[in-house]
C-alpha cells in the first residue's frame, strides 16, 4: 500500500515563515515525510485562480506554475507525482464546479476541446520540466459530475441525472493523458464514501461507456462520511469493477481548541468542539494521540481490505497571515463566504507551533508495506 501526501498549499506556508519541529531540531517536512515512507505527493491544479484584476485566490493559488515549482521539490526528495486536475479555476467538490472564467458559457463541444487541450497542454511542461506524473486525477470529488452546468450528474431538485455529457468530457481529460503520459494510472475520484447506491450507479455508467480509468479513489472525513464500517463496505463493494481503491483524502484533528492569531482566538468550523460521530469521534478523542489512534487503525484496516494507497490531506497547512480557504476574490469566484481563519489547522500532523505530533510517525511507517 503505498502512502502520499497532499501539501499543495505548503509553498504559500513556507512564504509565511511557518517553521517545522521534531522536538528541538527544526526540520524539513517533505525531507521527513520521504525519509519515513511517504512515496508520493498530490498537488491540486486550478486553471487560472486569480481575478480578472491579478488577485490570488489563495488556499495555495495552485496554477500549472506552482504545480512545476513543487513539483521539482518533490522529485527532488525522490517523490512520485499525483496530478489533480480541478477543471476549475479554484475549487472543486460535491457542492460546486465551477467552469474556468474562460470556459463559461462554452457549448459541450467546445468544452470538451478545452479539456483535452488543457489537460495535454499541462502534462507537456510537465514532462518538459521533469515532473510529469505517476498518476493523474481526472477531476476533483466528481460525484455529481464536473464543469457545471453541462456536465452536471446532479440536478437542482436533487435527483440524478444523465451521464452522457459528463462522461464525453471525462473521456477527452483521460485521451489527452494516455497521449502524453500512457503509463500513468489514471483516477476517478468521488467523495461520499459511506454510500454504496451513489458509487454503484457511478462506475457502473464507467463501465457502460467503456470509461479507461485505473484506480477507484474516495475521499474519508469522518464527520462528513460516518464511521470505518460503512467506508469499507461501500469500498469492498467496489471491487466488482476490478480496479485498484485509494483513499485520495484523509485526515483527523489533533485539538479541538482554536488557534490563535493576532492575539485573536480563530473559530475551528469543520472538525471542532461540536464534531460528534458515533463509533468515531468517542472512540478517537481530538487529542494528539487520539489523532495518532485514528490513523494507526486507519492504516491497518486499509491494508486489511486491500486498499492500495493512502493520501493524508494538507497536514502541513498550519495558521499563518493569509494562510486561508479563500481569499475575498476567492470567495467571489466560487460563491461562497469561507471564513478567513484556517479551518484545517487542527488536522495537521503538526501543531499549530509547528512541533511534530504523534500522528506524523503512525502515518509515516517505517516498514516495507
Amino acid at each position: 500500500m503505498i502512502l502520499g501526501v497532499d501539501v499543495s498549499s505548503y509553498l504559500e506556508v513556507l512564504a509565511q515563515g511557518v517553521k517545522f519541529y521534531d522536538g528541538a531540531s527544526e526540520i524539513d517536512p517533505l525531507d521527513a515525510f520521504r525519509a519515513n515512507g511517504v512515496e508520493y505527493m498530490r498537488i491540486r491544479l486550478w486553471n487560472d485562480p486569480r481575478s480578472p484584476q491579478g488577485d490570488a485566490y489563495l488556499a495555495g493559488t495552485c496554477d500549472l506554475n506552482h504545480y512545476l515549482r513543487l513539483g521539482a521539490l518533490a522529485k527532488e526528495r525522490g517523490y512520485k507525482l499525483l496530478m489533480d486536475l480541478h477543471y476549475s479555476d479554484f475549487w472543486a467538490d460535491p457542492n460546486k464546479q465551477f467552469p474556468p472564467k474562460a470556459w463559461q458559457g462554452l457549448s459541450l463541444e467546445a468544452l470538451e476541446q478545452a479539456v483535452y487541450r488543457f489537460t495535454k497542454d499541462c502534462l507537456e511542461k510537465a514532462k518538459e520540466a521533469g515532473v510529469l506524473p505517476e498518476l493523474v486525477q481526472v477531476g476533483n470529488e466528481i460525484t455529481n459530475g464536473m464543469l457545471w452546468p453541462v456536465g452536471a450528474l446532479q440536478q437542482p431538485d436533487g435527483t440524478r441525472g444523465s451521464y452522457e455529457s459528463f462522461i464525453r468530457l471525462l473521456k477527452a481529460g483521460i485521451r489527452a493523458c494516455r497521449e502524453v503520459a500512457p503509463k500513468a494510472g489514471i483516477i476517478l475520484h468521488l467523495e461520499r464514501s459511506f454510500d454504496a447506491e451513489v458509487y454503484r450507479e457511478f462506475f457502473t455508467q464507467m463501465e457502460a461507456a467503456k470509461v479507461d480509468y485505473d484506480i477507484i479513489g474516495a475521499s474519508y472525513y469522518p464527520y462528513w462520511h460516518g464511521t470505518f464500517d460503512r467506508l469499507f463496505a461501500n469500498l469492498n463493494a467496489c471491487k466488482r469493477f476490478g480496479k485498484q481503491i485509494m483513499i485520495m483524502e484523509l485526515s483527523y484533528g489533533f485539538t479541538a481548541e482554536p488557534y490563535e492569531l493576532n492575539g485573536q482566538p480563530q473559530r475551528l468550523v469543520i472538525m471542532g468542539e461540536d464534531s460528534f460521530v458515533p463509533g468515531v469521534t468517542d472512540r478517537y478523542p481530538m487529542t494528539p494521540q487520539g489523532q495518532a489512534e485514528f490513523i494507526r487503525d486507519f492504516l491497518a484496516l486499509a491494508r486489511e481490505n486491500g486498499i492500495a494507497g493512502v493520501f493524508y490531506w494538507e497536514p502541513l497547512w498550519l495558521p499563518g497571515e493569509g494562510l486561508c480557504w479563500a481569499s475575498k476574490a476567492g470567495q467571489a469566484y466560487i460563491q461562497e463566504e469561507k471564513s478567513d481563519p484556517n479551518e484545517w489547522a487542527n488536522q495537521c500532523l503538526f501543531d499549530y507551533n509547528g512541533q511534530k505530533l504523534p500522528g506524523f510517525s503512525e502515518f509515516c511507517q517505517n516498514f516495507a508495506w
